[in-house]
């Protein structure tokens, strides 16, 4: 398995930055919507194997490269080998931090190879740092905190609705957890492009369709878990990917 890097000709931090985007996306799903698939395929009874993100957006789990040195980095070894005896969130958690990790060193090693100065070396880590970790993704450590309720306000009714939805629904704004209203746009807007899609990370945008998942309350694009403003309307109570799947082995 040479993890997509055959072949590759990128030469700017811009050509590195859509690599090592497309390679977090197909990651991100082994670890959110595509997780039952990803826990499958890591059977312990295997050797060692590792999950790789490729160019365009999909994932493997496989084993290593045979050849030495490898055409990329390696990512973390022998995943399997932990999935029956951890926590799945914390297995989970623990495949992402190394994921993490493994993307940083391939854009870096074709930064080092391709010859990049300090500036575009920079360049290229502040295009990587805008996007949320995939453990940040993958735990939901990325959402900001509500402000302090008053004591009149109950935690249902703050509690973000997941049906039915319309186009326009959004992420909880602060302005939902501050019942004098006082935020302006700019705030609020500041407050909704914070929140990400529990799915592939991106940041929430004024035209496109959320739902919020009733069981770990994250909310997802409708387009990443295909959810529809139509299919919503008749959800009473929405479970993510991740969420049914760990009640469905239970």
């Amino acid at each position: 398995m040479d993890g997509g890097g055959a072949g590759y000709n990128a030469r700017t931090p811009e050509e590195v930055f859509g690599d090592f985007r497309g390679r977090r996306a197909g990651m991100v799903k082994a670890l959110t919507t595509e997780v039952e698939k990803f826990y499958q395929l890591c059977d312990p009874e295997k050797e060692n194997l590792c999950l790789y993100g490729l160019p365009n957006e999909t994932w493997e789990v496989t084993l290593p490269a045979e050849e030495v040195p490898p055409e990329l980095p390696e990512p973390a070894l022998g995943i399997n080998f932990a999935r029956d005896g951890m926590d799945e969130n914390d297995w989970l958690s623990l495949v992402a931090v190394h994921s993490d990790a493994w993307l940083l060193a391939v854009a870096f090693y074709f930064g080092a190879r391709f010859g990049f100065d300090k500036e575009a070396r920079k360049r290229l880590f502040m295009m990587i740092n805008n996007l949320p970790t995939i453990f940040e993704v993958v735990t939901g450590t990325t959402k900001k905190p509500p402000k302090e309720k008053t004591p009149n306000s109950s935690s249902k009714s703050n509690k973000p609705n997941s049906k039915p939805q319309t186009k326009n629904s959004k992420p909880p704004s602060q302005k939902d957890y501050d019942e004098s209203g006082d935020e302006d746009e700019e705030d609020e807007d500041d407050e909704h492009g914070s929140t990400l899609c529990g799915a592939c990370g991106d940041n929430y945008a004024n035209d496109e369709f959320w739902i919020c998942c009733d069981i770990c309350e994250r909310w997802f694009h409708g387009k990443c878990v295909k959810i529809t403003p139509a299919r919503a309307e008749h959800i009473k109570q929405y479970k993510c990917p991740a969420c049914s799947n760990k009640r469905a082995r239970v």
